[in-house]
């Protein structure tokens, strides 16, 4: 048994009758909808056309949302609805990144994820979904796909229907019978500022006035306008998911660094290695598990990722990974409190590692997100790993400096600060400059380096953030100081750049 629906666009009026009926339903609050329905136009007038498009969660075969959220709050039942848990959901918001249909949205009254969920409490006592027993011209189908007598089945078997994203592989159950394509593919749409009868809250019109410019300088053709939609938030990951990327990289870093040095025959107890780096470890952490629990719009449920884990989430593979890595950090820094060089040499190897997989884990995590087509880059990977190599040299080299450590141990610190450096700047403009897997992709790295966040990029990252901190290392170690402060800043810029860019294409 697996349930879908069929809107036969070829009947709705667009009425909002579904919308209506599914927010009564289900107590949706005001500015929320589990299904809506868009208005795009096409032509000139008086030569115009609307088409309309019934737009909610498809309640996929192959559920990116099931996947990546970390405490089971999605997912999928064995009659094919995917559906939702609230009493389990610490809103991370990370279903929302997952998601390319634009299907969830965070309760403004319980502060936890939902979506349309087919009506799970009707259809368990035999009635049908409320949006379509109110549809006044039986637009809406539903039923079960595998049943080849129901009119569903037969609809699907013997019409010409099509899917949302059908590139993307989530095997989506909502098909579309008579749609125009382009209402249902955002990329062949112009993005307006407002809508019939309604108006855009402020955050979107300025995200959409953005994104316009840049498609208007390359020269992209609008072949369809919005003319009505829903507000849909703009960016559900900020400034909190941005730093913890960046302490996140300083903590993995500050060990790797370490690790490397212990390994390759530095002093394992004295003071950078020994106590510094363990210590810049353990308080990255602390900030990064401080912004990821505040960032949560249900932080007081946070160790549910710990007790109700979905072990398919790397969410919950990069708890597990950073208190290991935190557990390694401690221990190091006990045994060079107490000189014990043997323990050290012992921990350096799972310090390695561990440091690795901290800084790694994210592009893994990122990659869950596959809403999110910018961020389903294969450089993620290589880039977080040299991130966190950059943000770990030059951290101890600004403590090695206050700490008036020893010129020779600045000057190591400064190089592989520019070793580091030079590779982070061969990736980011790989991955930036390279051809794109797809549109959507291509459209969010255009905004980086030829839209309107060129000038940070260009002159933040680039510039100040990479090339002047090589320079700086060469007159003397004391100069490669303040090379290493403008390449930290440049890590905060470009990994806030990176998670906006990553957010500016609609989904829907």
């Amino acid at each position: 048994m697996r349930y879908g629906f069929v809107i036969d666009q070829r009947r709705c009026i667009g009425c909002h009758a579904c919308t209506v009926a599914c927010k009564e339903e289900n107590q949706v609050p005001l500015g929320a909808f589990r299904t809506w329905v868009k208005y795009v136009e096409r032509g000139t007038f008086p030569h115009t056309r609307r088409y309309f498009a019934v737009l909610r969660c498809n309640h996929c075969d192959a559920a990116p949302c099931v996947t990546i959220c970390p405490t089971v709050a999605l997912y999928r039942r064995p009659d094919g609805i995917v559906d939702f848990d609230g009493a389990r959901c610490i809103g991370c918001k990370s279903c929302m990144q997952a998601c390319p249909y634009d299907a969830l949205y965070i309760d403004p009254d319980t502060q936890t994820a939902a979506k349309c969920n087919y009506c799970a409490h009707r259809v368990e006592v035999g009635l049908e979904p409320a949006c379509v027993i109110v549809c006044p011209e039986q637009a809406i189908i539903a039923g079960d796909l595998d049943d080849p007598s129901s009119r569903i089945a037969r609809l699907v078997g013997r019409e010409q229907v099509q899917v949302r994203k059908a590139e993307q592989g989530t095997r989506p159950k909502v098909f579309y019978l008579g749609a125009d394509a382009a209402a249902l593919t955002p990329e062949l749409q112009a993005p307006a500022e407002g809508y019939l009868w309604a108006e855009r809250p402020r955050p979107e019109v300025d995200l959409v006035r953005m994104v316009a410019a840049a498609e208007a300088r390359d020269g992209d053709p609008a072949l369809t306008r919005a003319v009505y939609d829903i507000p849909h938030p703009p960016r559900p990951w900020g400034w909190k998911v941005t730093g913890y990327l960046w302490t996140k990289s300083l903590a993995a870093g500050a060990l790797l660094v370490g690790a490397l040095g212990v390994l390759s025959g530095a002093e394992p107890t004295g003071f950078l290695l020994g106590r510094a780096a363990p210590l810049l470890a353990l308080v990255g952490l602390l900030a990064t598990t401080a912004l990821l629990v505040l960032d949560l719009k249900r932080p007081e449920r946070f160790f549910y990722i710990l007790l109700k884990p979905n072990l398919r989430s790397w969410l919950v593979w990069g708890a597990w990974i950073l208190i290991a890595y935190g557990a390694v950090a401690a221990l190091w820094l006990l045994a060079a409190l107490a000189d014990n060089a043997t323990l050290v040499r012992i921990l350096a190897l799972p310090a390695l590692l561990l440091g690795a997989a901290t800084a790694g884990y994210s592009a893994f995590l990122f990659g869950q997100a596959e809403g999110r087509d910018f961020w389903q880059s294969p450089l993620l990977l290589p880039q977080l790993l040299v991130a966190a190599e950059v943000a770990g040299a030059a951290a101890l080299l600004v403590v090695a400096f206050l700490a008036r450590v020893d010129v020779e141990g600045l000057w190591s610190l400064g190089v592989i600060m520019m070793g580091a450096l030079a590779l982070q700047g061969i990736v980011l403009v790989a991955e930036l400059c390279s051809a794109h897997a797809n549109a959507d992709a291509a459209r969010a790295a255009r905004l980086i380096t030829r839209g309107p966040w060129r000038t940070p990029f260009w002159a933040g990252v680039v510039a100040g953030g990479t090339v002047l901190p090589i320079v700086l290392v060469w007159p003397n170690p004391y100069t490669a100081v303040l090379g290493a402060l403008l390449a930290l800043l440049g890590l905060w810029i470009y990994e806030d750049l990176w998670l906006k860019a990553g957010q500016a294409v609609p989904l829907s």
